[in-house]
């Protein structure tokens, strides 16, 4: 019973912990691939994130649209959080939602994750998005967290 009572306990903290993240602030803006690059990256050859999480829709690729996103997280890390970003282009009125990003840990404290949608995902340097949203879930689909455009929020006029 007592097992019983931990596991119940453990689990609510960990939901009450995911109710309070909070996204400090979104800077949307495409970046080029040599934006990344560092220093260190032409002696060891790896990425060098500069404390930053970076999340690609095309892993593969750096070039593309990125989300930088600070998010407060007051509680513990959260692991195995999934990214769901939908955007509205100037092409279409009609949303496209993207779901293909590596899962990640949402750390204690503040953290910067750098969010991009890369190669296919978006290959126009110059487009932009009309309106956005972004939302984090649990693997069984809770949403931790969602921040959106301001034009997001608004109604469809028809």
């Amino acid at each position: 019973m007592r097992f019983a009572l931990s596991l119940l306990l453990l689990f609510s903290a960990a939901r009450l912990a995911a109710a309070d993240l909070t996204a400090v602030r979104v800077w949307p803006g495409y970046r080029t691939a040599e934006s990344f690059e560092r220093i260190s990256e032409f002696f060891d050859g790896k990425e060098n994130t500069s404390g930053q999480t970076h999340i690609r829709s095309q892993p593969a690729t750096r070039e593309g649209f990125y989300f930088l996103t600070r998010i407060k997280n007051p509680g513990t890390p959260l692991a195995d959080v999934r990214v769901e970003l939908s955007v509205i282009t100037s092409a279409s009125a009609d949303p496209k939602t993207f779901t293909a990003f590596p899962a990640t840990t949402v750390p204690s404290g503040s953290h910067v994750f750098q969010i991009g949608l890369t190669g296919a995902d978006w290959s126009d340097a110059t487009a932009n998005p009309v309106a956005w949203q972004l939302r984090l879930l649990t693997a069984e689909g809770q949403e931790l967290l969602r921040t959106q455009s301001f034009l997001w929020s608004q109604p469809a006029k028809n």
